[in-house]
């Protein structure tokens, strides 16, 4: 039987007015941004409808009002009896969303968590990313060991497995700049990303330690349907699991090739992404066009993809 999965997107998906249009239209929405703002003890929802952009593109305001409206916009899908998903999943950020849709999660613990990673990655030491076009994973990470110094003072790794074709590194800005002009000697594109953090590398081992301790005070719950994590993009369902791959999260690659991949082989024939923009829909594209993609980011969406659905299971 052909199965559904609900992905939820993270960092680099935000845009001034996200969220908006389902605040104005559904109670839900409004009610999760209220709840959200509360317990953050600051207007997330002012920042997500009216930015300004600069602030919104900061990690300490972007991953609290990409989760906010991401929640929001779950709210609004399961008002109108949104299929209930065999799986879900999560980018990076997203992975805090995709477990609280699953119910392992509350979702104050969750902007909590949010929280606290988002401030761990703003301020974490100076680091630098790179996109990396035409140059096959393999290939790259044994590129990236390349340009690592011998005393791992200096490294680099590849951080996202975004697509085949689509990859990230991430580490020490002089390893990422190494690595980037060995990729253009080898005719791929090494693109630099505008960030200042070597997020999913090693280089985030002393921050995922400090937010293991947070996620140590979280109470988890078993899932209602399989959560696919980053980590090492294999279901999870059980509590302590599912925490123990989150603690890990932060310092390890995201694996986003590999989940699509488990999801199809799993059934997966349909994929809603949940939350602003279309990044995900654009990634599972490039992972495999068999894949029916729908998107919930505002109201014209969410009733669009609501009539989909229900045309599948009629």
């Amino acid at each position: 039987m052909a199965k559904l999965a609900c992905l939820f997107p993270g960092q680099g998906s935000q845009s001034v007015g996200m969220g908006l249009d389902l605040y104005n239209n559904f109670a839900e929405a409004k009610s999760t941004y209220e709840t959200i703002d509360g317990i953050a003890g600051r207007a997330l929802s002012t920042l997500s409808f009216n930015g300004p952009e600069e602030e919104l593109k900061r990690t300490i305001n972007t991953q609290p009002t990409i989760l906010a409206t991401s929640l929001a916009a779950w709210a609004c899908y399961q008002k109108l009896d949104g299929p209930t998903p065999d799986f879900v999943a999560g980018h990076s950020l997203g992975e805090i969303t995709a477990l609280v849709a699953a119910s392992a999660l509350s979702l104050e613990d969750a902007v909590k968590l949010v929280d606290k990673r988002s401030s761990l990655m703003e301020s974490c030491p100076k680091g630098a990313m790179t996109a990396v076009l035409g140059v096959a994973a393999s290939a790259l990470e044994a590129l990236c060991l390349e340009a690592s110094s011998d005393s791992k003072s200096e490294c680099v790794v590849v951080a996202n497995f975004n697509t085949k074709d689509q990859l990230v590194i991430s580490g020490n800005p002089e390893a990422v700049a190494r690595a980037g002009a060995l990729v253009k000697e080898r005719s791929g594109k090494a693109i630099p990303l505008p960030v200042g953090g070597a997020f999913h590398s090693p280089l985030m081992s002393s921050a995922a330690r400090e937010f293991a301790q947070a996620l140590a005070a979280c109470k988890f719950n078993d899932a209602t349907c399989s959560v696919v994590q980053n980590y090492d993009a294999q279901e999870s369902r059980h509590a302590d699991v599912m925490k123990e791959k989150l603690s890990k999260q932060m310092e390890s690659p995201v694996r986003w090739t590999a989940t699509i991949e488990l999801l199809a082989a799993h059934g997966v024939e349909t994929i809603v992404e949940i939350g602003p923009g279309k990044v995900l829909a654009g990634l599972v594209k490039k992972i495999d066009r068999s894949i029916k993609i729908l998107n919930v980011s505002d109201s014209e969406s969410l009733h669009a993809t609501i009539a989909a659905l229900k045309a599948v299971t009629v």
